[in-house]
């Protein structure tokens, strides 16, 4: 059918090159349409229920809110992981769904569960879903700063004008505010003038709501024409908020100012935000929707941000902290250049081993349109452009030009043996007709050969998705224009004088280099075969050397700091650390500029406690820096400059953070969650893995959570006497979040503005625990005020700063950083000394998370995915030979090319990780294509002697053989380097690459590298040597020495 197919091709040219040009212009499309990215989405599906419970502590969140939504949400179908958290006065449940659900669909399912779960929830809780956001969605942060205006006017423009204004960009979910002060009327009540007027905390708050309302009264006819009624009601500010009446006493009114100071004050702060270590600043946090293209909607909003300048007040300016699309066009040029490097460079080597312009047009011509076939299909499936997909066509173009350096060289090849009796177009038809077939299988091995990479899942699979998908569609284009497009490029650029073979001073070298070898190897078979043995035995060295990794760290060009300080941090006290950990790092010439975050910003994305700070550190370019100075020697001087007692240091980088933290809830490399059902033994537990993890070297910093660090001011009913007193605990429990948590009563309107309305007690009478015991009044029943002393005991207490758990088991988590050393290693070690010095109670138990999680998951299912591999290429070669010992013998050059792999990767000093073994299973394909290109030689040129032998009437012997081989092997040495040099040619500039993303190519590029040099020598030495063995065994003669026909060679 392939034979018909090249047939068909010559002789319908001009429709060939129609339907090229109908290619290429969809190709062009495609590219120019194509959404533009750094790194695939690697978050998972995530669905997340946010619940504010105001003033409630993280125990009374747990238990009322927290705990009641995650029982609920692990029934919530296609659900993995429900992991829930308590923090003062907010839940997070977070509900991580299997890989492929839609998260529409999702959406839907855990509504639907949350409709049956609200009704056990406290009465005025209301729980919402979190935005429709990808995990890794913060690609764009900002800043509001202004000599002229106070963080309090900074944060109204922010939640109320620019904050709108940005989230209408194309592809936005969400825009947070973080930082500065929610402006707030603040109504600070006097108890004993309360008391003096005989009136109680709960008219007051009742007699501000009922003074802040408007209304509308129909509409009223007059003098034919229609008037809308309307009552005015708001309250507009300070003045009418002090002349509210209370009560009047005998025509005398009491008004709230009476009883009550009302000032402008701050609401209470969850988090802050500082820039460049020079004082607090209001940020806003943008995020994309899931499935968006980051890129645009980055894009638009800096349209937006222009646009909405001009609304600014003159002062205010909007700073950008973190833009992503900085990192996406960094990582694409990478890419554009390697792909530009790459295709010059195979488009050298045809031109030198063929020495004829014309004929290297082939396969020049041949590679665009075969990447312009992989962007359509990418375009169809609706796939970015990022590192890894355009990785895939990367290390791709060496291969695609394969089948068409062969089929050109043998049409040379044709042409030069040509006596003049066929014509161009029958010589073309017969050189494509003679390998094209067997090419094109070949072609088709190194596509399949690659697609049990779709078995890997979760993180690791989509990441490497896109690059089997491009790699496969650039292959397969390869093999389909290897059997139509090539053969028609053939007829119509293979002209002109063309340099006989033997006259090419290339091939005169390599024929010169290569014909001892293979003389000595057919001399000595047996012990040739014993060296490529041995060789392979001795990968072993380096391989026990290497260690490993999940993946290597993509540089994203900023920095993630994200230290962590122990539980109950003021918020006064975060700021001033967060402004020195910032002066710090902006003094370093390598830093451009420093935005640092405190507790959380006002979204469901953001569940960090006060207690956690995250630094976005954005570097200068790397030419800048001091000579010398590179990513891991910037990270550890400025974590020695960042050694502050009771703080932790962690460090990474932003899409990296946010991944790890979404998929396992780990923000460093490694993590341990300990298990179990009380916080206190938990925490006992948590500590002394700590203190074990510290003595593994390698470790940089390990910090358990504090589960009992949080300070309590807990107020115990005293249930006799509020009985004597005729007081429910309701009561009192409402006198206490009234008036000493400041509840927020109503909200004013002001144009487009709103602000709350708190009511509470003046601070130095809920000073102290005394004070609260003596000046904190209980209303009875008889409308008598008695202090809260009387009814109630009031104590400070430790209790947990916030209630971490997993599938409604409580948790905790110890967060451990390393360097200098690989993740397994390390692992290993660490799980060996916390078995022998930790002993766990019936009922506790640890895991290890992070990266190592994810490394130890795709580690199981690479020893299912790499023997699948090994198999698929086995069956490919046997359809295409048709005969067992051939496959077997190609099948040989796989472990050979894993030598050169492994020993180039030791001499690197890189870690085995799964872009390792991408390529390692990249290059068991490549390796069997490079069988099966000497096979066919080996094969052509021992049927030819076969046959010459029987036109003869003589039947083959030992000696023609040899002849058979010398001819196949050595003959015909230029294609088969050239198609190796091509391979490694287009893999070069990906080893020699440095921009974004090389981290990652790098890996994936040197055990392809190091398995072709070693593949190849082994290749052209060892498969003629078996062929040898094999061919004579079939002759039916073990040894025989036959000097007339093969001079110097002799059967072993």
């Amino acid at each position: 059918m392939l034979s018909r197919l090249i047939a068909w091709s010559l002789r319908n040219v001009v429709l060939v090159l129609l339907l090229t040009m109908g290619i290429i212009a969809a190709g062009i499309y495609a590219l120019l349409k194509t959404p533009l990215d750094a790194l695939p989405d690697l978050s998972d599906v995530q669905v997340i229920v946010y619940t504010e419970y105001s003033g409630q502590g993280p125990q009374v969140v747990e238990d009322q809110v927290t705990y009641p939504l995650t029982t609920a949400m692990l029934a919530v179908p296609r659900s993995k992981v429900v992991r829930g958290f308590s923090f003062f006065g907010a839940s997070f449940v977070y509900v991580i769904f299997e890989d492929g659900t839609d998260i529409y669909w999702a959406r839907s399912r855990v509504l639907e569960y949350l409709n049956t779960a609200a009704e056990r929830l406290p009465q005025g809780v209301t729980p919402t879903l979190g935005p429709d956001a990808t995990g890794v969605g913060w690609v764009y942060q900002y800043a509001l700063t202004s000599d002229r205006h106070d963080l309090g006017e900074l944060r109204a423009m922010q939640d109320w004008f620019v904050r709108y204004q940005l989230t209408k960009a194309r592809g936005v979910a969400e825009v947070a505010s973080v930082g500065g002060f929610v402006k707030q009327y603040q109504v600070t009540v006097d108890p004993h003038k309360l008391h003096a007027h005989g009136i109680d905390l709960e008219t007051v708050m009742r007699a501000i709501r009922e003074n802040n309302r408007d209304v509308g009264g129909r509409v009223v006819e007059m003098a034919e024409r229609e008037y809308m009624v309307r009552g005015r009601g708001y309250l507009r500010g300070t003045d009418d908020l002090e002349r509210i009446v209370l009560k009047s006493e005998g025509g005398t009114p009491v008004l709230l100012r009476d009883v009550a100071r009302i000032e402008i004050g701050p609401d209470e702060r969850r988090g802050i935000t500082e820039l460049n270590g020079e004082g607090e600043v209001v940020g806003g946090i943008a995020m994309a929707r899931y499935g968006g293209n980051a890129l645009d909607t980055i894009h638009s909003l800096k349209e937006r941000t222009a646009k909405i300048a001009s609304g600014l007040p003159d002062g205010v300016q909007l700073r950008t902290v973190y833009d992503r699309s900085e990192l996406i066009h960094r990582a694409i040029a990478t890419l554009r250049r390697t792909l530009i490097e790459e295709s010059l460079i195979v488009a050298l080597v045809c031109a030198l081993f063929l020495l004829h312009v014309r004929s290297a047009l082939v396969a020049i011509v041949m590679l665009p349109v075969g990447v312009l076939m992989a962007f359509i299909a990418m375009r169809a499936l609706g796939m970015n452009s990022n590192i890894m997909s355009l990785g895939g066509i990367a290390i791709a173009i060496g291969a695609m030009v394969d089948a068409a350096i062969v089929m050109i060289e043998n049409a040379h090849k044709h042409i030069e043996r040509d006596d003049g009796s066929r014509s161009r177009l029958q010589l073309m038809t017969d050189a494509c007709r003679e390998v094209g077939p067997a090419l094109f299988f070949s072609l088709l091995i190194i596509t399949v050969s690659f697609l049990p990479v779709f078995a890997l899942e979760a993180q690791e699979g989509r990441l490497f998705h896109p690059l089997a998908y491009t790699k496969t569609f650039a292959m397969a284009a390869a093999a389909l224009l290897s059997v139509t497009l090539v053969p028609v490029l053939m007829l119509l650029f293979i002209r002109g004088r063309i340099l006989p073979e033997r006259s090419n001073p290339v091939n005169r070298m390599l024929i010169a280099l290569y014909r001892p070898v293979i003389r000595l190897v057919l001399r000595h078979k047996a012990v040739t075969l014993a060296l490529a043995v041995v060789a392979l035995a001795l990968t072993a060295v380096p391989a026990s050397r290497i260690g490993s990794e999940f993946m290597p760290t993509l540089n994203e060009g900023t920095l993630l700091f994200m230290p962590a300080t122990l539980p109950g941090l003021s918020v006064t006290r975060a700021a001033e650390l967060l402004q020195q950990q910032d002066r710090i790092i902006k003094s370093f010439p390598e830093v451009e500029s420093v935005f640092g975050k405190a507790g959380r910003a006002l979204t469901a994305t953001d569940p960090a406690p006060m207690e956690m700070f995250e630094t976005v550190i954005n570097l200068e370019p790397e030419a800048e820096w001091r000579p010398g100075m590179t990513i891991d020697k910037l990270v550890a001087e400025l974590d020695q400059a960042l050694q502050f007692p009771g703080v932790s240091n962690a460090w990474t980088m932003p899409i990296r953070a946010r991944i790890d933290m979404l998929s396992t809830g780990i923000r460093t490399p490694i993590g341990i969650k300990v298990f179990g059902k009380d916080l206190g033994e938990l925490e006992r537990l948590a500590k002394e893995i700590e203190a074990v993890v510290k003595t593994v070297p390698g470790t940089t910093s390990a910090y358990a959570e504090r589960l009992n660090g949080g300070y309590y001011l807990t107020i115990e009913p005293r249930r006799e006497m509020l009985g004597r007193y005729g007081l429910s605990i309701d009561a009192l429990q409402g006198v206490i979040s009234s008036a000493l948590g400041g509840e927020m009563v109503t909200t004013t309107v002001e144009g487009r503005e709103r602000f709350g309305v708190s009511v509470r007690y003046p601070r130095e009478l809920r000073a102290d625990p005394d004070a609260i015991a003596r000046h904190v009044l209980v209303p009875t029943m008889s409308g008598a005020m008695i202090p809260l002393g009387q009814v109630a005991t009031v104590s400070v207490e430790l209790g947990p700063p916030g209630i971490r758990t997993e599938n409604a088991l409580l948790s905790a988590y110890i967060f451990v950083d390393i360097r200098d050393r690989d993740i397994g290693g390390y692992v290993a070690e660490a799980q060996r000394v916390v078995t022998e010095r930790v002993k766990f109670a019936p009922g506790y138990y640890a895991t290890w998370s992070g990266q190592f999680e994810y490394m130890e998951r795709a580690a199981a299912k690479l020893k299912i995915v790499v023997p699948v591999t090994l198999l698929i290429i086995f069956l490919l070669l046997y359809l295409n030979f048709g005969r067992l010992t051939e496959t077997l013998i190609v099948m040989l050059s796989v472990p050979f090319a894993l030598v050169g792999g492994v020993w180039l990767m030791w001499w690197l000093g890189y870690n085995f990780s799964v872009a390792v073994a991408v390529g390692f299973i990249a290059l068991a394909g490549v390796a069997a294509q490079t069988g099966v290109v000497m096979l066919i030689y080996l094969d052509h040129a021992w049927e030819a002697l076969k046959k010459k032998r029987a036109d003869e009437g003589i039947t083959p012997d030992i000696g023609d053989l040899y002849e058979a081989i010398m001819e196949g092997a050595v003959e015909r040495v230029r294609p088969k380097m050239m198609t190796v040099m091509a391979i490694m040619a287009g893999l070069l500039p990906i080893m020699w690459g440095s921009g974004t993303g090389s981290e990652v190519m790098r890996r994936i590029a040197a055990p392809m590298v190091g398995g072709m040099i070693s593949s190849t020598v082994l290749t052209l030495a060892v498969i003629p040597a078996i062929y040898a063995l094999v061919k004579q065994w079939g002759l039916g003669q073990q040894r025989v020495i036959v000097a007339t026909k093969q001079p110097g060679v002799e059967g072993s």
